[in-house]
């Protein structure tokens, strides 16, 4: 039996982060991987960056992890340029470097939003209320591509825990997002669907030949997470981070 654990879009939670790690410790993992969107939040993005550093996990880049060198600071959400703000310039420089897409292992491809697009979701659609629901067939296979073929494609971006059986028959997990329920900034996250405030991964596993996930949500102290945005001057983040909604 082999079993991964599966974390993405931490978002600079780190008492979320911290909860994660301590319940996948006693969970016998061999190996973890960060799917991307480590810092961006108006929380402890330094502190979470140190933890995430010191941990050397595989990571692959998410799109705020890239925006976070490569846009304008005219064009960054607020929380975005908060946590770029906290960091170093070699802190930055790091995010901004870490892959794209990565292959975890022969079986496994790991991409933090679709195989090509950082910051497209890959299960989801988007409504023109901005709501999200789940893509149609032909879509998620436009999407893919050539990674239609994998036997296991790991993605995150749209904070939604999921598990898919792929058009070309492998298995698709989104682990949901360990420290932001909602993106708080987004002009959508209003019209999101219900969410709660757990932290959120995954536990992916092999038995006999084949995958199958675990989709945890854990509860942690979101009400002292909460607090934090609330006396940086975030109420917003405040209400997402506690409830796991803006509306």
């Amino acid at each position: 039996m082999e079993r991964i654990a599966v974390i993405s879009d931490v978002h600079g939670n780190l008492m979320a982060l911290e909860a994660v790690l301590s319940d996948l410790a006693s969970r016998g993992v061999d190996a973890t991987i960060n799917l991307g969107d480590c810092v961006a939040g108006p929380l402890w993005p330094r502190e979470t960056f140190e933890l995430l550093t010191d941990l050397n996990i595989p990571t692959v880049r998410g799109n705020h992890d890239r925006w976070i060198v490569d846009r304008p600071a005219a064009q960054m959400p607020p929380a975005g340029l908060f946590a770029r703000e906290a960091l170093t310039e070699a802190q930055r420089a790091a995010l901004h470097a870490l892959p794209a897409t990565l292959q975890f292992t022969p079986e496994i491809l790991a991409v933090h939003g679709t195989p090509t697009d950082d910051s497209a979701y890959l299960l989801e659609e988007m409504t023109e209320d901005g709501r999200l629901i789940p893509a149609r067939r032909a879509k998620l296979a436009e999407r893919l591509g050539e990674a239609a073929a994998a036997r296991v494609l790991l993605c995150g971006h749209s904070h939604r825990q999921a598990v898919v059986t792929a058009p070309g028959g492998g298995l698709i997990l989104n682990p949901g997002s360990v420290g932001c329920p909602v993106f708080a900034d987004s002009p959508t996250a209003a019209s999101l669907e219900p969410r709660s405030p757990h932290a959120r991964y995954a536990v992916l596993t092999r038995r006999h030949g084949r995958w199958g996930a675990e989709l945890l949500a854990l509860e942690y102290d979101w009400d002292a997470a909460a607090q934090r945005a609330l006396e940086l001057g975030w109420p917003r983040w405040a209400q997402a981070l506690a409830t796991g909604s803006v509306a």
